[in-house]
Formats: structure tokens, C-alpha cells, sequence
């Protein structure tokens, strides 16, 4: 889907003026058209088209998706991290990493990776990230202490 939206826009680049108002009427048509379908189905039908993969970028494009940005970002974070708020094309997350930093750094990606495919209209995704206070192993007991033997009789 996203290699799709990426080549209609740079189609759109090099389109001229009545094209691109061409592109912008077929727009408006599906989404009105989208529009009625959704007030059309129930809820359970409309969580389920927000759902699918290829329906819910589509109910997002025209602001039809029956799930705030909140909740979606809710979901993909699915407890991962905690999410402290959505302000706008802002998300603040907390995130408590475990492992050394690199995998932090790769899980950080991740979280930044679900958000913005929960909700495309996020620009920015700020992490705090909360370090637990880890126990500090003393340098003396990490050096090699020789076993003692015990002597051969």
C-alpha cells in the first residue's frame, strides 16, 4: 500500500494542472462514497474495515476511520510502551527498554515504526525512555580468582 501512495504522488509531481484536479474529483468521489458506506454498515462491519489492511488507509485518507488516533496508537504500542499523549501530529511515549542499547535503540525504531503505521497522521514521535536503576556488580568480583586446589595425595 505505501509503495502504491508513494507512486501516485510522484506521479502527482509531474502531472499537469488538469490532472491533478482530475486526481482531486476522483478523491472527493470515493470518499463521499466511502462516507455512505460507512454510515451505512453497523459498528462491528466498520471496526472490521477499519482493521483491514487495505480499507483502513483508505478510511484514514478521508477521516472515516471508526478508531481515533488515540486508541490506534494504543493498540499498536499493544503495552510496549506507555503512551502519555497525542497532541495534535504529536506522540509522547514512555518506554522502559531492557537489554543493552543497541536493542533499545532497535525497539525504540520499532515503537516509532507501529505509531506511524497506526496513524499515519503523526509526524513527530518523542520517547522518553526510563532507565531502571540497575545493580552495580563490584569490579573486584569480576576478576578470575584461581581455584584453590586441594593438594594430590
Amino acid at each position: 500500500m505505501n509503495e502504491r501512495v508513494r507512486r501516485i504522488e510522484s506521479l502527482l509531481d509531474k502531472a499537469d494542472a488538469a490532472a491533478t484536479e482530475l486526481v482531486a474529483e476522483v478523491l472527493g468521489l470515493y470518499g463521499e462514497g466511502l462516507a455512505r458506506v460507512m454510515a451505512l454498515v453497523g459498528e462491528e462491519a466498520a471496526a472490521r474495515l477499519g482493521a483491514d489492511e487495505l480499507v483502513s488507509p483508505l478510511l484514514l485518507l478521508h477521516d472515516l476511520h471508526p478508531l481515533d488516533t488515540r486508541t490506534r496508537v494504543e493498540q499498536a504500542l499493544a503495552g510496549a510502551a506507555d503512551l502519555l499523549s497525542v497532541e495534535g501530529e504529536l506522540v509522547r511515549l514512555r518506554f522502559r527498554p531492557t537489554g543493552c542499547r543497541s536493542s533499545a535503540a532497535g525497539a525504540a525504531s520499532a515503537l516509532r515504526d507501529a505509531v506511524r503505521e497506526a496513524a499515519p497522521e503523526i509526524e513527530r514521535v518523542e520517547i522518553e525512555t526510563e532507565v531502571a536503576d540497575a545493580a552495580l556488580i563490584p569490579v573486584e568480583s569480576l576478576t578470575v580468582r584461581p581455584a584453590s586446589r586441594a593438594p594430590v595425595p
